[in-house]
């Protein structure tokens, strides 16, 4: 790029929404957040988004943050990384700003998000993606990045430019002709580790020293890519508990999302993972038990 680059626009304020804002804003590119969480909203406005190392170091970023749409008008591009239960309210808010040939992007967890997108903003102004990178958020407006990973962006007339924006912003970017693989590939191992990590209260990597808690990985693994195939997907590894594993491993020290949620009382994303999982399973015929225990076994957890 030689002109300066376009601005984005990111849907949230949670813990992915504050890091990728950052590591944009620090790129020079111009930021907005649309967001509705009150204390984020506030501390947005403030401070910026600070990053706080794993050493204590930390680093505020400037960014523009606004709860209404209609200050956003003609976004072209936008990044949507609020939690699956807030994709369809997020959509009505885009509707109100997305321009004619912009795109939202999803990096969500879970099912279901890209055709929320595509029925309110329309097929060709929605996109997919899939990434690996990890995030804590500590407190409103605050982050702390949980290991580096990898965006992986379907095929869609805008995506090199917002390829060449996340590269900016030093993100590792690769491109798929099958988005829904590695989508469905990340499904499997967010069932096989977030809702343990979110009933038990542990970081990742602890369920491998727990032989139960492993075996019981393995089982929710074994059965997500089941439905996987049973469905004609093709998933991005040949092992999907190995898959799982690793990830566990080399994300051992992370708190996962869900657990976040659970922590903070807030609504978790169990039925676009599990619950999706377990809806699939029954569209196939294939059973789904320890996904749908555990689905249920969130969702108790709140009253």
């Amino acid at each position: 790029m030689t002109s300066s680059p376009p601005p984005v626009l990111i849907a949230g304020s949670g813990s992915m929404a504050c890091l990728f804002a950052a590591r944009l804003a620090a790129a020079g590119i111009d930021v907005t957040l649309l967001a509705n969480w009150p204390a984020g909203l506030e501390a947005l406005q403030k401070s910026g988004v600070t990053v706080v190392e794993a050493d204590g170091s930390q680093q505020s970023y400037p960014v523009k943050v606004t709860n209404d749409p209609t200050l956003c008008a003609g976004t072209r591009y936008a990044l949507v990384l609020v939690k699956s239960w807030q994709t369809e309210r997020t959509a009505r808010q885009l509707a109100a700003c997305l321009a004619r040939d912009g795109v939202a992007l999803t990096l969500q967890n879970g099912l279901g998000n890209l055709e929320v997108l595509g029925t309110v903003l329309g097929v060709a102004r929605a996109a997919l993606g899939v990434t690996t990178t990890g995030a804590n958020l500590l407190g409103p407006g605050q982050v702390r990045p949980a290991g580096e990973g990898v965006i992986t962006l379907g095929v869609h007339p805008l995506m090199s430019q917002l390829a060449d924006l996340f590269r900016l912003g030093g993100f590792v970017v690769e491109t798929s002709h099958d988005p829904n693989g590695l989508l469905w590939g990340k499904l499997v191992i967010n069932a096989a580790i977030n809702p343990i990590t979110a009933l038990l209260g542990i970081p990742n990597g602890e369920i491998l020293e727990r032989p139960t808690a492993r075996l019981l990985l393995a089982s929710l693994a074994r059965e997500a890519a089941a439905v996987a195939v049973a469905q004609g997907v093709r998933l991005p590894y040949p092992d999907p508990v190995l898959a799982a594993e690793t990830i566990a491993r080399r994300t051992a020290a992370n708190r996962s999302s869900m657990l976040q949620d659970v922590t903070r009382g807030a609504p978790t994303e169990i039925d676009a993972i599990c619950g999706s999982i377990v809806a699939a399973g029954e569209h196939t015929g294939v059973p789904t038990p320890a996904n749908r225990t555990l689905w249920q076994l969130v969702k108790a957890m709140r009253r």
